[in-house]
């Protein structure tokens, strides 16, 4: 069941809502995603909605340089990005999410690793 959620990064300065089913949890296994360590969790529909924060947000891109990868650039806390496979979506890191324990979702894996055999930053 969707539900409404509220986050940020670290320090504040980036701020977000979306609509969620926490049963969309999921860790990737490329090797960007392997060393954030963080669970995501997929936005449904047009729900991402960044409240604060834009001009506080840094952009990494790699590899296809499709995927959008967003850090706040005081705290950097890697807060969300649109996936390679599906530009369109938005993942958001679930520890930012307010009242969240991303430890106890039950979590997938997406097998980012599989995408490419490039291994190039």
């Amino acid at each position: 069941m969707s539900k409404q959620y509220q986050g940020s990064c670290h320090c504040g300065a980036v701020t977000f809502s979306l609509s969620t089913n926490l049963d969309s949890a999921v860790r990737c296994n490329c090797s960007l995603c392997q060393r954030k360590g963080i669970v995501m969790v997929t936005a449904e529909d047009d729900s991402f909605r960044l409240l604060q924060g834009e001009q506080d947000l840094t952009l990494y891109k790699w590899n296809t340089k499709v995927a959008n990868h967003y850090f706040c650039k005081h705290c950097g806390i890697y807060t969300f990005h649109n996936p390679r496979t599906a530009p369109e979506l938005t993942r958001v890191n679930a520890g930012c999410l307010d009242g969240i324990d991303p430890l106890a979702l039950d979590v997938s894996v997406v097998n980012g690793a599989g995408l490419s055999s490039e291994k190039q930053p």
